[in-house]
C-alpha cells in the first residue's frame, strides 16, 4: 500500500519536522486538549491514524491516567509510539487499518490528527458514522486535519502560503520535496462538506473550533 509505505519511510523524521511542516503547530495540537472536558481523571480515548503518538502525547499532559488506544496503518510509526509510551500501561497499540478494524468498546473521546484527509469522501462519511457509534453519550470527536477550500483561488492562496512558510522554516530541500510529494496522497474534502457529514452521522453539535488556512480542528459532540 502506497500510503503505508510512504509513512513507514519517514517515520524516524516525522516528529522533528512537525513544526516546520505545520506553521500553526502549537495551536493546532494544544487547543484540542484544552477543550477536552472530562469529569474524571482517566478518560477512555481512541486515537485513529495515531502515527507516532504525537497527538496522544499532548492529551496525556492533561489526563495523565487516560486510557488510550492508538491505531495506525504504519508499523514503523507505531514503533516510535511504542517507545514513546513504553512505561505507560494505559496505552494500547494496534497496527491496522482503522477504516476496517472492528472495535468492540466505547470511548469518551475519539481523536485524530492529519490522517482522515487521506480518505475518500465516501470513506470519511462511513468513518464519521463509525465514530458516532463508538462514542459514549456525550462523547466528543476531535479531528485536527486539513480541509479543502470550495474555491480554487483561495485553495491556491492557502497552498502558496503553506509552501512559503515551510521553505522559510529552514527545512532542507530534500525533506521539503518529500513533504510536498506526500501531498499527492491527500484526498481533502471541504470543511463545509465535513460538517454536513458529521451532522448526518448523528452528532448533535459540530463546528470548526480552529482554522489556519487549510489546517482545521473539527469538534463534534454526541
Amino acid at each position: 500500500m502506497l500510503l503505508k509505505k510512504s509513512f513507514d519511510s519517514i517515520a524516524s523524521e516525522y516528529d522533528k519536522q512537525r513544526k516546520q511542516i505545520i506553521p500553526c503547530f502549537d495551536d493546532f495540537y494544544n487547543l484540542p486538549s484544552q477543550i477536552m472536558n472530562f469529569k474524571g481523571t482517566a478518560p477512555k480515548i481512541l486515537d485513529i491514524g495515531a502515527g507516532t503518538g504525537l497527538f496522544s502525547l499532548f492529551v496525556i499532559k492533561k489526563y495523565k491516567n487516560a486510557k488510550i488506544t492508538l491505531i495506525d496503518l504504519s508499523g514503523k510509526m507505531l514503533e516510535i509510539a511504542d517507545r514513546r509510551f513504553k512505561n505507560n500501561k494505559n496505552i494500547k497499540i494496534i497496527n491496522a487499518d482503522y477504516t476496517k478494524y472492528d472495535f468492540n468498546e466505547k470511548f469518551d473521546f475519539i481523536i485524530s490528527a492529519l490522517s482522515i484527509h487521506h480518505l475518500t469522501d465516501a470513506e470519511k462519511k462511513k468513518l464519521f458514522k463509525a465514530c458516532f457509534r463508538l462514542l459514549k453519550k456525550g462523547g466528543i470527536f476531535i479531528n485536527a486535519d486539513q480541509a479543502l477550500s470550495p474555491y480554487a483561488e483561495i485553495e491556491k492562496m492557502f497552498s502558496d502560503l503553506w509552501k512559503d512558510s515551510v521553505i522559510k522554516s529552514g527545512i532542507n530541500k530534500k525533506e521539503f520535496a518529500k513533504a510536498f510529494g506526500r501531498t499527492k496522497l491527500d484526498k481533502p474534502s471541504t470543511a463545509q462538506d465535513q460538517l454536513k457529514w458529521l451532522k448526518e452521522a448523528g452528532f448533535e453539535t459540530s463546528d470548526i473550533i480552529y482554522k489556519y488556512c487549510h489546517f482545521c480542528v473539527f469538534y463534534a459532540k454526541k
